[in-house]
C-alpha cells in the first residue's frame, strides 16, 4: 500500500481544546507507525513540531477543560480558526485530512465545508452530517423520525411551570451544540434551574432542558457501517462528566456490554439508524441509557469522538480486534474510498 502524506488537525480554541490535542498526537503517532507522512496543524496557533507533539503525549488531560477566559484569549490571539493554517500547505496539499477536532468549529461542519470547498478529503461526517449531529434539539427530531426513543425535552426559554408538567425532575440542562458535559447541569429541585440554564448559555447560544434518565449508560461505535461491540461506562459520579472521561481511574468500561444477546443486537440496530438519520459517514459513537422501563434512549451522536488513551471508540474496535493503529488507519483510508488497511 502506498503511504499517504496525511494532515492531522488537532486542538482550536473549543473548550474540548485539550482533548483534542490528546486525540490528534496520539493519532499521528499511529498513522506514522503504519508508514504514513504525518503532519499536525492546530487550526488556532499553527503546524506542532515533533517536540510539541510529544509534550502533549507527556502531559496528563486536566480533569477540567479550559476556563472560558483562556479559551478567549487563545481565539483573539489566534485570530479564532486561522485560515493562513487551516489552509496552509500542509492541509492544502495533504492527501487526506485527519479530524481530530471536539466541539466548536471543528466538529459544528464549518471546517468540514472548507476543507470540501478546496477539494481535500477528510475523515468523519460532511459538512451536513456534522451540522445536524452537533445540535443536540435537531439531532432528537431526527431520531424520533427515524424511531429511536429519545427523552422528553424543552428548549429555553421554558419557564419552571412548563418544565414541571412536561419534564417533571430531575432534569438534565445543557448547551445544545457542546461536547464532553461542557456545561452540563443535573437538576435536583427547582432552585438549579436557573443558575443550569445560565451556565449552559455561558457556551451555547441555545440550551436544552432535557429529562434525565435513571439506568446504566452504554454506547456503540459506528465504524463504515459496522456497529462495533457495545460498551457500558460506569463513572465514579452521577454522569459521565468532564472528569470520569478523561482521569485514569474515574470510569470504569466493559467491552462488550453485559447484555442479553437480543438486546445487543436492539442496541446495534438503533445506532446504526441514528447513524444513517443523521446522514454520518465513516465513524461515529452514538450513546446510549438503558432506562429502568428497558428502552434504550439515545442521548446523542459524536462524529468525532475522542481518541485519547481513556476514550470507547479506541476500545470498541480493541473489543472488535481492531488495534488502534488500524482503526486509525482505516478511518483515513476510508476518506480516500479505500476499503479498510490491510
Amino acid at each position: 500500500m502506498t503511504a499517504l502524506t496525511i494532515a492531522v488537525l488537532l486542538g482550536g480554541s473549543s473548550a474540548e481544546r485539550d482533548v483534542s490535542l490528546m486525540s490528534g498526537a496520539r493519532i499521528a503517532a499511529a498513522l506514522r507507525s503504519r508508514g504514513h507522512a504525518v503532519s499536525c496543524v492546530d487550526p488556532a496557533t499553527g503546524p506542532l513540531t515533533r517536540a510539541g507533539e510529544q509534550r502533549i503525549l507527556d502531559e496528563a488531560i486536566a480533569t477540567t477543560p479550559p476556563s472560558r477566559e483562556a479559551l478567549s484569549a487563545l481565539a483573539r490571539s489566534a485570530g479564532g480558526f486561522d485560515p493562513v493554517h487551516l489552509l496552509g500547505p500542509a492541509v492544502r496539499d495533504a492527501d487526506v485530512v485527519f479530524l481530530a477536532l471536539h466541539g466548536g468549529a471543528g466538529e459544528d461542519g464549518r471546517v468540514q465545508a472548507v476543507l470540501d470547498l478546496i477539494g481535500v478529503p477528510f475523515t468523519g461526517s460532511n459538512h451536513v452530517g456534522s451540522a445536524l449531529a452537533m445540535d443536540k434539539d435537531v439531532t432528537k427530531i431526527l431520531l424520533r423520525a427515524a424511531g429511536v426513543p429519545t427523552a422528553d425535552w424543552r428548549m429555553s426559554p421554558v419557564t419552571e411551570g412548563e418544565v414541571r408538567a412536561a419534564l417533571g425532575l430531575p432534569v438534565v440542562v445543557k448547551p445544545s451544540k457542546q461536547g464532553s458535559t461542557v456545561g452540563l447541569t443535573v437538576v435536583k429541585s427547582w432552585s438549579q434551574l436557573a443558575p443550569a440554564v445560565a451556565e449552559a448559555s455561558l457556551y451555547d447560544d441555545e440550551v436544552m432542558v432535557e429529562q434525565f434518565i435513571a439506568g446504566r449508560e452504554l454506547t456503540v461505535a459506528v465504524l463504515g457501517d459496522v456497529a462495533l461491540p457495545v460498551g457500558e461506562i460506569i463513572p465514579q459520579h452521577e454522569i459521565y462528566d468532564y472528569e470520569c472521561k478523561y482521569t485514569a481511574g474515574m470510569a470504569r468500561e466493559e467491552f462488550p456490554a453485559n447484555l442479553e444477546e437480543a438486546q445487543v443486537r436492539t442496541v446495534q440496530r438503533l445506532a446504526l439508524t441514528a447513524f444513517r438519520a443523521l446522514k454520518l459517514r465513516g465513524y461515529a459513537r452514538i450513546d446510549f441509557r438503558l432506562g429502568e422501563d428497558g428502552v434504550f434512549y439515545c442521548l446523542e451522536a459524536n462524529t468525532l469522538p475522542g481518541m485519547t488513551a481513556l476514550s470507547l471508540v479506541p476500545q470498541a474496535a480493541v473489543a472488535a480486534g481492531i488495534s488502534f493503529e488500524a482503526l486509525c488507519e482505516r478511518i483515513a483510508l476510508s476518506a480516500r474510498g479505500v476499503e479498510r488497511a490491510a
